[in-house]
């Protein structure tokens, strides 16, 4: 079956650092349909930086792979929310994730995949920024369905 589009991703900086640590995890599976042209992925500005920040202190040898990324498939970059979008979603999830949060919802993404606990804490917090928020594994299994891009 021919996709009609592609899905469009918002990937967690858990995710990205996670995909550069193990390519045949989950989070590496969803970097490699990115690379493929199987998903359209979109990050923030902060997604972006935590991600450089990250992998420069915990994982170096990464950055060769994370540069070429950013540089052969770059993914659309969102600008970060102001601090009004943000302290509004300090209402659902705590403060360190409502920029992410914020961020998200000001892209209207498809998916918003994160491994972060705290995005599936509150089941409000889906229902309230009207986003599909699912972790790695859940969205690798929908994405598995025929004629799901």
């Amino acid at each position: 079956m021919q996709p009609k589009s592609k899905s469009r991703v918002f990937l967690d900086s858990n995710v990205i650092f996670s995909g550069l640590y193990s390519s045949s995890g989950t989070p590496g599976t969803i970097l490699q349909y990115f690379i493929e042209g199987k998903l359209k992925v979109v990050i923030s500005q902060q997604v972006q930086e935590e991600v450089v920040r990250t992998i420069n202190e915990k994982l170096p040898a990464a950055l060769p792979a994370l540069r070429k990324l950013l540089i052969n498939t770059p993914p659309e970059i969102v600008k970060d929310p102001t601090p009004k979008e943000t302290t509004y979603w300090t209402k659902v999830i705590d403060a360190e994730d409502a920029p992410i949060l914020a961020a998200a919802v000001a892209a209207q993404p498809d998916y918003l995949i994160t491994g972060d606990k705290h995005f599936f804490d509150n089941p409000g917090i889906s229902e309230k920024s009207g986003l599909h928020i699912v972790t790695p594994a859940d969205f690798l299994e929908q994405f598995a369905v025929p004629g799901f891009i």
